[in-house]
């Protein structure tokens, strides 16, 4: 669809984009750990980047991989079959998301900046004293690691000695930041011990680093892709390094994954769907044919994605839609997906990725004529072995 919007409703969209993380629990102090410094500069490229060995890269997954760093049999690397049975509530449900996106901007934002992590890879033994690149993505070194201290944001009153202990030693990059807008995310994984943590409403005081909520998943390459209940980022506890869309994934025109989406009205928090561990969802008024966090969708295979009038971006993202398709995985103001945060690799030294990948559009341009009324959803649970 095509729509005119003015800079007051511009200005209203950007304000609406977050998720609404923060989990089940609240968390307490922690002490206090060293930043972590080394030096920022790129120097070296660690891999190949052609497009055969990234698509390569991503067909596996490894214990060094920054591609796929879950099981290779996790949800998030396994393709829709074309003839899978859909849901009864299908139609309704594709119905009820049109009415969303025409409700709430007429638009499907893509968050670059702003309500959408960067995921600093790091290498606490074996690497270079300087950035290098793997795959495309930037890998930091990381000479000290830190402790990451509790931001009681929600005034909860109360800690969790369990996230405590997830967040001590974290191998912190110099120089990072967490993304725009208030839910400040971040994400950190160590490519030498297989290990990810999140951070929600993350910030340094004094130095020190400090967040709300979030979580860590060691030996990810066992793991299923998902935080355990009540820990992790996201209203599902579905990890962003899982959905989100790099700007590498784009600039080689493939995107090999199931490609996380935030909707704005929901099912009620006590009906989800599988791989999601929870959900922050509001139903007040028990509206009819509210999609349940977690729940899979994804572009009806039968469509000719050749033939629609998208932009390029948005037929990569249409072709990754049939393939791998989306999971609701957060609530926000708008309906949304995430980009990697380009601090990602600015901090790296490099350009923002997104203004030239985007063809010098607004990101709440990139996916406009997209054929939301052709989705498709799928069971519930869909997946669950």
């Amino acid at each position: 669809m095509h729509q005119v919007y003015t800079a007051s409703v511009i200005a209203v969209l950007a304000l609406t984009l977050g998720g609404c993380g923060g989990g089940g629990g609240t968390i307490a102090a922690a002490s206090s750990g060293q930043d972590a410094t080394a030096t920022t500069a790129v120097t070296t490229t660690s891999s190949a980047t052609t497009q055969g060995t990234s698509v390569h890269a991503a067909a596996t997954s490894s214990a060094d991989s920054v591609t796929r760093v879950f099981s290779p049999t996790s949800f998030w690397y396994q393709p829709i079959p074309a003839n899978a049975t859909l849901n009864t509530n299908s139609a309704a449900y594709a119905q009820n998301l049109v009415n969303q996106i025409k409700t709430y901007y007429g638009t499907v934002n893509l968050n670059t900046n702003d309500y959408a992590a960067p995921i600093y890879f790091v290498r606490t033994s074996g690497g270079s004293k300087a950035v290098t690149v793997q795959d495309g993505m930037p890998v930091y070194p990381v000479a000290k690691t830190v402790n990451v201290g509790f931001n009681d944001c929600q005034n909860k009153g109360w800690t969790d000695p369990n996230l405590i202990a997830q967040w001590q030693n974290v191998p912190m990059p110099a120089g990072a930041v967490p993304a725009g807008g208030t839910d400040q995310e971040m994400s950190i994984y160590d490519l030498s011990t297989q290990t990810l943590w999140e951070f929600w409403v993350t910030s340094q005081v004094n130095g020190q680093w400090q967040a709300c909520w979030g979580g860590r998943i060691q030996n990810t390459a066992n793991n299923a892709g998902l935080f355990a209940n009540p820990y992790g980022t996201t209203a599902t506890g579905l990890p962003f390094i899982g959905g989100e869309i790099s700007a590498q994934e784009l600039a080689s025109g493939q995107i090999n994954h199931v490609m996380g989406i935030s909707l704005v009205d929901v099912a009620a928090w006590n009906i989800f769907s599988w791989p999601a561990t929870r959900s922050d969802g509001y139903n007040p008024n028990n509206a009819a044919n509210r999609i349940p966090e977690g729940t899979r969708m994804r572009l009806d295979p039968g469509v000719n994605v050749d033939a629609l009038n998208l932009t390029p971006v948005g037929k990569i993202i249409a072709r990754a839609a049939q393939k791998y398709g989306f999971v609701v995985w957060d609530k926000a103001g708008s309906v949304s997906l995430r980009m990697v945060n380009p601090a990602t690799y600015t901090q790296a030294g490099q350009s923002d990725p997104y203004p030239a990948l985007f063809g010098g559009l607004a990101s709440w341009q990139v996916m406009q004529n997209f054929p939301w009324d052709k989705m498709q959803f799928m069971p519930n649970n869909y997946g669950k072995s």
